[in-house]
C-alpha cells in the first residue's frame, strides 16, 4: 500500500506507525482492564494532533500542492485506523485460536477509498466479515468505533458480509459508487479480495450503460440544486458545477465502464488523451489545494467559497495584486477558469465514451452517411469540423460554427468545440472587422431560437471573448457585492436568455407588461445588443455605465448597426440603471419624479426598451431577486411615464387604473360594494398604485380577521 503515497514526502514526519504502535502497546500494558480502550485513544489522539499540526504546516508552506496535501491527510488517517484495528483485534479482543467466523477486514470507501481527504472530511469505512452479527465481530467493530469517536473523527461506517455488500450495491446507487472506490485498508486480505471479485462480477459487469445514465442524471440534479452554473460568485467547491464532484463523476464512469484502478489508465482506454489527462490532473490539484486551505481556514468541513474567506484564500495561495485586477479577483478568476476546464473535460470525456459505444454497436453501421452543411459535417445530430485545419483555412468559420448551430438547432460535437478553443487565436483584428463575421455574430445574438445556449458554448470555447475583446475582459469577472450571484459574463448571457424567453412569450405570466411591450419595439436587435453591453465595462475603475457607452459607440458600427441604432444602444447602456433607481429609490406619487424620469427618457420607444432591459438585468442577478414589489413599482413608473410621453400630463388614466384594481380586488375578495367603498376611502391613491396585488389582498384579509 506504500506506493499509494509515494508522492507524499517525509511521511514519518506526519506519523510513524511503528513508533505509535509501540506507544499503544506500552500504554495497554500499564492500563487497568476497564481503561485499556481509553489508553489506546489517548495515545492515538496525541499522534493525530501531531500529524494534523504537520499537515497544517505543510498547507501553509506549500498551499498549491492540493493532491499531495489530500493524500497526506489520508495517509495519517490510514495509520491511525490501522493501529486502532490492531489494538482491538490483537489485544482488546484477541483470540489465540480464532474460528473461521472470527475474521474481519477494514475497507476504506468513497473519497477516503480514493486516498483523498480534506482536514475535516468524513472517514468512510466498511467492516467486512464472513458471517452476519458474530459476537466477536460486533465487539471489535464497537471497540474501534469508540476509539475513533474518542478522537473526534466523524465516521461513516457499515458492517457487511460479502453477500450483504453485493445486495446493497445492486439496490443503491450511492452504495455502488462508494464501493467502486473501495480500498483494502487492514485485516483479512483474502476477505477483501473475494468481495472485490464478487463486486466486479456481480455488480459492475454488464451494467455500464445503466450506471452512466444514473450518474449523469444524478449530476444534472446536483447542478440544478446548486444553481446550474459554474459561475456563481460563492461557489461550492465540492458539489457545485465544475467542482470536485464533477471530476469524480468522470472517474466513476470511467472506472465502472472500463474497470480501471487509477485515472491515468483512462488514457490507455481512449477516454482521455494525454493532454486531457494533464488538464484533469491540474484541475484536480487546484481544486484540492483550494479545498485543503478552505478547511484549514474554517476549522471545520466547509465547501463554499464565501466572500469572507476569498480574500484570505487569495493571500494564503500567494495571489498578488496586478494592474486592473486585485489578488482576490485573480484567485477567483483562476477558480472559474478551472471550473470551465472541468466542464470542457466532461464534454470531451462523454464524447469519447459515446463514440466508443457507437463503434461497438452494429446499428450505426446502417445509418446514413454524414450530411454536409456549409462545409461542416453533421453526424448523429452534432455539428463537426471535417478536418483539423478547417478553421485555419477560413477563421470566420469559428463564428459560422455557432451561427449554424443556433440556426439549425444542432449541438456542436465536443471535439469540434475543443478544436475551436484551440484555434480561437486565429480571430485577429482582420476577422473582428470582417463584415460577414459581424453579421453572423449579430445573427447568433438576436436569434429567435436559443441564443443563450449557443453564446454560452461560444464563451466556453473562448471564441466570444476573442471576437468581442471587451467581453473577454469580463469573462470570469467577480462582482464583489452581496447582490449579484454570478460572474459578469454569466450574468450577461443569462440576461440574453431571459430576453429571448420574454420575446417568445414563455414568461407572460411573470412579466405581462414586458411581454406586451417587446412586441411593439421598432428594433429588437437594439435591445439584444444593449443587453449584451450593459455591464461590459465593469471592473475598469470608473462608472461602468459611462465606460460601457464608449464601448457601445465603437462596437455597434462594427456590428453593422446604423447611427440611430448606435445612439439608442449607447443611451441604454449609459442609463440601464435609471429605471430601477427611480422606481425603487424615489417617490412615484410625486409628479416631479415622473417628470424628471421622462425628461431623460424622451421617447416611448426608449421607455419600452429600458423597461425590458431593466427587467432582464434584475432577473439575471440570481434566483429570488425578482419579486412582486419590484414588478409593481416598475409597472407604475412605466405607466405614469408613458402617459406623460403620450399626453403631456399624468392624471389621465390614473383614476381609471385605480378603479380597475379596486374592482378586481373587491370581486376576488367577495366584498359588498358599500363596505369596500368605506375601506377604499381610508387610503390615498398612491397606496392603490404602488402596492402589489398580493399585498393589497393580504391587507384586506387582515382587516376581515381583525
Amino acid at each position: 500500500m506504500t506506493s499509494l503515497y509515494d508522492h507524499v514526502p517525509s511521511r514519518r514526519a506526519i506519523i510513524d506507525r511503528r513508533q505509535v504502535a509501540a506507544e499503544v502497546e506500552a500504554a495497554l500494558g500499564e492500563a487497568p482492564e476497564e481503561g485499556r480502550r481509553r489508553a489506546v485513544a489517548l495515545v492515538l489522539k496525541r499522534a493525530l494532533e501531531a500529524g494534523r499540526a504537520e499537515i497544517k504546516r505543510r498547507i501553509a508552506a506549500t498551499p498549491g500542492r492540493g493532491l499531495e496535501l489530500a493524500a497526506a491527510q489520508s495517509f495519517l488517517t490510514d495509520q491511525i485506523l490501522r493501529i486502532a484495528f490492531d489494538a482491538a483485534v490483537n489485544t482488546l479482543y484477541g483470540r489465540d485460536n480464532p474460528s473461521a467466523a472470527e475474521r474481519i477486514c477494514l475497507v476504506a470507501v468513497g473519497g477516503y477509498g480514493r486516498a483523498e481527504m480534506a482536514p475535516w472530511s468524513d472517514v468512510d469505512i466498511m467492516f467486512l466479515s464472513p458471517l452476519s452479527k458474530t459476537a466477536w465481530v460486533e465487539q471489535v467493530v464497537e471497540s474501534i468505533l469508540y476509539i475513533l469517536w474518542d478522537l473526534g473523527l466523524k465516521v461513516g461506517h457499515s458492517t457487511r458480509t460479502v453477500d450483504e455488500m453485493i445486495r446493497m450495491a445492486r439496490g443503491d446507487l450511492s452504495v455502488r459508487t462508494a464501493l467502486l472506490e473501495s480500498r483494502y485498508l487492514w485485516g483479512d486480505q483474502a476477505l477483501y479480495d473475494e468481495a472485490e471479485r464478487r463486486f466486479r462480477g456481480d455488480v459492475v459487469a454488464g451494467e455500464a450503460r445503466a450506471f452512466v445514465a444514473q450518474k449523469l442524471a444524478e449530476r444534472d440534479e446536483r447542478h440544478r440544486r446548486m444553481g446550474d452554473s459554474r459561475y456563481v460568485v460563492e461557489p461550492n467547491i465540492k458539489e457545485g458545477k465544475g467542482g470536485l464532484r464533477d471530476l469524480q463523476t468522470l472517474f466513476w464512469i470511467g472506472k465502472f465502464t472500463h474497470q480501471v484502478r487509477d485515472a491515468h489508465e483512462l488514457v490507455d482506454k481512449g477516454l482521455f488523451t494525454a493532454g486531457e489527462y494533464r488538464q484533469f490532473q491540474r484541475a484536480q490539484n487546484h481544486l484540492w489545494a483550494v479545498r485543503m486551505n478552505l478547511h484549514d481556514i474554517a476549522g471545520r468541513a466547509e465547501e463554499r467559497l464565501t466572500f469572507d474567506v476569498q480574500r484570505e484564500l487569495a493571500a494564503r495561495m500567494n495571489y498578488a495584486n496586478r494592474p486592473g485586477m486585485s489578488a482576490v479577483e485573480r484567485f477567483m478568476r483562476h477558480y472559474f477558469l478551472t471550473a470551465k476546464a472541468v466542464g470542457n473535460l466532461t464534454a470531451l470525456f462523454l464524447a469519447h465514451l459515446e463514440e466508443r459505444h457507437a463503434r461497438a454497436a452494429w446499428l450505426p453501421k446502417l445509418a446514413r452517411r454524414p450530411q454536409r452543411l456549409n462545409g461542416f459535417r453533421v453526424a448523429r445530430g452534432k455539428l463537426e469540423a471535417p478536418t483539423d485545419g478547417f478553421f485555419a483555412e477560413d477563421p470566420v468559420r469559428l463564428i459560422e460554427l455557432f451561427q449554424l448551430a443556433v440556426r439549425e438547432g444542432l449541438e456542436i460535437h465536443p471535439m469540434t468545440l475543443r478544436q475551436a478553443a484551440r484555434d480561437e487565436g486565429l480571430i485577429t483584428e482582420k476577422v473582428r472587422t470582417d463584415a460577414r463575421a459581424n453579421a453572423l455574430f449579430l445573427e447568433i445574438l438576436t436569434s429567435r431560437e436559443d441564443p443563450e445556449t449557443v453564446l454560452r458554448w461560444m464563451n466556453e470555447a473562448g471564441v466570444f471573448g476573442r471576437f468581442v475583446p471587451d467581453f473577454g475582459r469580463v469573462v470570469a469577472k467577480m462582482q464583489y457585492d452581496m447582490y449579484h450571484h454570478y460572474t459578469v459574463d454569466e450574468h450577461t448571457i443569462r440576461a440574453i436568455g431571459l430576453l429571448s424567453r420574454i420575446e417568445k412569450g414563455q414568461l407572460r405570466e411573470e412579466h405581462p407588461l414586458s411581454s406586451a411591450v417587446i412586441r411593439q419595439l421598432v428594433s429588437r436587435r437594439v435591445l439584444y445588443v444593449a443587453v449584451l453591453l450593459h455591464d461590459i465595462a465593469k471592473g475598469r475603475g470608473g462608472d461602468h455605465s459611462v465606460l460601457g457607452e464608449e464601448v457601445a459607440r465603437k462596437l455597434c458600427p462594427r456590428l453593422g448597426m446604423s447611427e440611430a441604432e448606435t445612439d439608442t444602444v449607447a443611451w441604454l447602456v449609459r442609463q440601464h440603471l435609471l429605471m430601477s433607481a427611480t422606481a425603487f429609490k424615489r417617490d412615484l406619487s410625486d409628479f416631479k419624479t415622473i417628470l424628471d424620469f421622462v425628461e431623460e427618457v424622451a421617447s416611448v420607444e426608449r421607455l419600452r426598451l429600458l423597461l425590458v432591459l431593466t427587467v432582464v438585468d434584475i432577473r439575471a442577478v440570481g434566483p429570488g431577486v425578482w419579486n412582486g414589489w419590484k414588478a409593481q413599482l416598475l409597472t407604475t413608473l412605466y405607466n405614469s411615464a408613458e402617459e406623460v410621453l403620450r399626453l403631456g400630463h399624468k392624471q389621465t388614466g390614473r383614476r381609471e387604473r385605480i378603479e380597475a384594481r379596486q374592482a378586481r380586488l373587491r370581486q376576488v375578495m367577495g366584498w359588498e360594494e358599500k363596505a369596500f367603498a368605506a375601506y377604499a376611502g381610508r387610503f390615498p391613491d398612491s397606496y392603490w398604485l404602488a402596492e402589489p396585488n398580493d399585498v393589497l389582498a393580504a391587507n384586506m384579509a387582515l382587516v376581515v380577521d381583525a
